[in-house]
């Protein structure tokens, strides 16, 4: 239990960081080059590898070399689902009644990656 503890622990703080959680959301659609990463979120390249290093180095993301390009894909299932959820309450519509009709309506939420 302790050690799955750590590891949940090691998990939350690299979500706690807005440009970790952001490149993590970012792998959700596939790996990604670090100048791709640095180009969406606006970061000096050698910030998003600082950030992709302390991510390779908790086991959430690994690279995979083609010639001099290194390619970043997420590495781990666990921080795949915490961001599913993560998702689902920050990046999808919340379903609100219309008191009226009693229709569900979409009110417009803002998503990480945006």
């Amino acid at each position: 239990m302790h050690k799955n503890a750590d590891k949940a622990t090691d998990l939350l703080k690299a979500l706690a960081s807005r440009n970790r959680l952001l490149i993590l959301c970012h792998l959700l659609d596939g790996e990604k080059t670090v100048g791709e990463l640095a180009g969406l979120l606006e970061l000096r390249h050698a910030a998003a590898s600082q950030q992709l290093s302390l991510l390779r180095k908790d086991g959430l993301v690994t690279g995979r070399r083609d010639k001099q390009t290194i390619y970043y894909s997420l590495a781990s299932d666990e921080a795949e689902q915490v961001l599913a959820v993560l998702h689902k309450g920050f990046c999808e519509p919340p379903k609100k009644k219309n008191r009226k009709s009693g229709n569900p309506r979409a009110k417009p939420f803002p998503c990480f990656p945006v």
